[in-house]
């Protein structure tokens, strides 16, 4: 077709569309108007269709009963989480200002860029120590037993440390994203976020069904799947926190590094990181260790084993910074230091230089119930390989009800 002709159609339609009617030209006109208004509805329809999923994927775990919770979306930035979540709202600003670099020069990068993206991560993954406010069948002992049976499956399976706290990290995110969770379900939610950390985290990961073995037939292999597809739509996928035990892991680094620094490459004592590992180990089944960011949690558990001149340089904070959370550990100290110190263990397939980075069990339990945390220190708002063998799960006469 011509040019011409083209024009002539385009001249000819509109001529049409002037001799209609006035109301077929009105109709035709809010037509367009609705259809210009519609795309702001899209990502109504889009969250109310994702609700519905996530719905769907519970109602399928818990067929043939009640559904023990009610399962929100996690929201958008401007959108509360849940409806009191004005209490939430008192930040440790003294904690949120950005510190000078400790990171030395960088072949790989920019030392400046690194420690900025890290300290970003401190105010998108927000944990909160009155989760448990939304859920009324659950208590913080629960969290602690919780926390304490996934530390005993990490360490008979050789998992990582940064593993375990991976793990910690989402269940305590996701269930900050809940309300009214059934404490039957707790375990399976445990169980999920230490498979979804595994598949992250290991190089070979524990198979499915040694996660549903572990739970001696609590949990069924595709009830662990059909959680995780729930966890992971509710974190909207942010996967990849700074855990206290990587900050530790970092510090300890930059405290060590001489005068040809090899960041990437250990530095530090291994006696020393397990032993400051294990005061960690013990304050994070506390649930007030999640009103501090982790980066503080880890910089005062330093200053325990070391001197503020060596957490200033390790960490660019400053006492004034960390002192808060300096007092709320030390009942956690006292009761580690009554206790035999810890001992590097040996593990199949992990190499002797490795060995500190694989997660350890003790009685932390007992250790926690000694624990006497004082009133002033519980705080509120938000912070910003496989092993050959199968674990003999205990009797269930044996195992302590969540």
């Amino acid at each position: 077709m011509s040019r011409r002709s083209g024009r002539l159609q385009a001249k000819h339609g509109k001529d049409d569309a002037e001799n209609e009617c006035p109301s077929t030209v009105a109709v035709a006109t809010r037509k367009r108007k609705v259809e210009e208004v519609k795309p702001s509805h899209d990502g109504q329809w889009d969250t109310k269709r994702h609700n519905y999923e996530i719905q769907a994927c519970w109602s399928q775990i818990t067929a043939g009963g009640a559904t023990p919770c009610i399962l929100i979306e996690t929201p958008q930035k401007d959108v509360p989480v849940i409806p009191d979540v004005s209490k939430f709202t008192r930040y440790r600003f003294q904690n949120l200002f950005i510190s000078p670099s400790p990171l030395p020069d960088l072949s790989w990068g920019s030392s400046k860029d690194v420690w900025l993206k890290m300290l970003s991560k401190e105010s998108k993954y927000v944990h909160s120590s009155r989760m448990l406010q939304c859920h009324s069948f659950l208590n913080p002992n629960m969290r602690s037993i919780l926390l304490d049976w996934l530390l005993e499956v990490s360490e008979v399976y050789s998992l990582h440390r940064e593993t375990f706290y991976l793990a910690q990290d989402f269940f305590d995110r996701f269930m900050l994203t809940q309300i009214s969770v059934n404490k039957s379900m707790l375990q399976l939610i445990g169980v999920t976020s230490l498979f979804i950390a595994s598949k992250l985290e290991e190089i070979y990961p524990p198979k499915l069904h040694e996660f549903a073995y572990v739970t001696d037939g609590a949990c069924s292999e595709d009830d662990i799947l059909e959680m995780e597809l729930i966890i992971l739509k509710a974190l909207k996928w942010e996967l990849s926190p700074v855990t206290a035990i990587a900050w530790l892991n970092l510090f300890l680094q930059v405290s060590s590094l001489k005068d040809n620094p090899k960041l990437l490459l250990p530095q530090y004592s291994q006696d020393q990181f397990i032993q400051i590992a294990q005061l960690l180990d013990l304050c994070i089944l506390h649930i007030t260790s999640l009103d501090f960011q982790y980066r503080i949690l880890a910089a005062a558990a330093l200053y325990h084993y070391t001197s503020m001149a060596v957490v200033t340089k390790a960490t660019g904070l400053e006492w004034e910074s960390i002192s808060e959370c300096v007092q709320w550990m030390a009942p956690f100290l006292r009761v580690v230091q009554r206790n035999p110190p810890p001992k590097l263990k040996s593990f199949k397939k992990v190499a002797e230089e490795g060995r500190h980075n694989i997660q350890t069990h003790t009685n932390y339990l007992d250790m926690l119930d000694n624990v006497k945390v004082q009133p002033a220190a519980f705080l509120s708002g938000l912070s910003p390989v496989g092993v050959s063998g199968i674990l003999t799960p205990p009797k269930s006469t044996e195992k302590t009800p969540f």
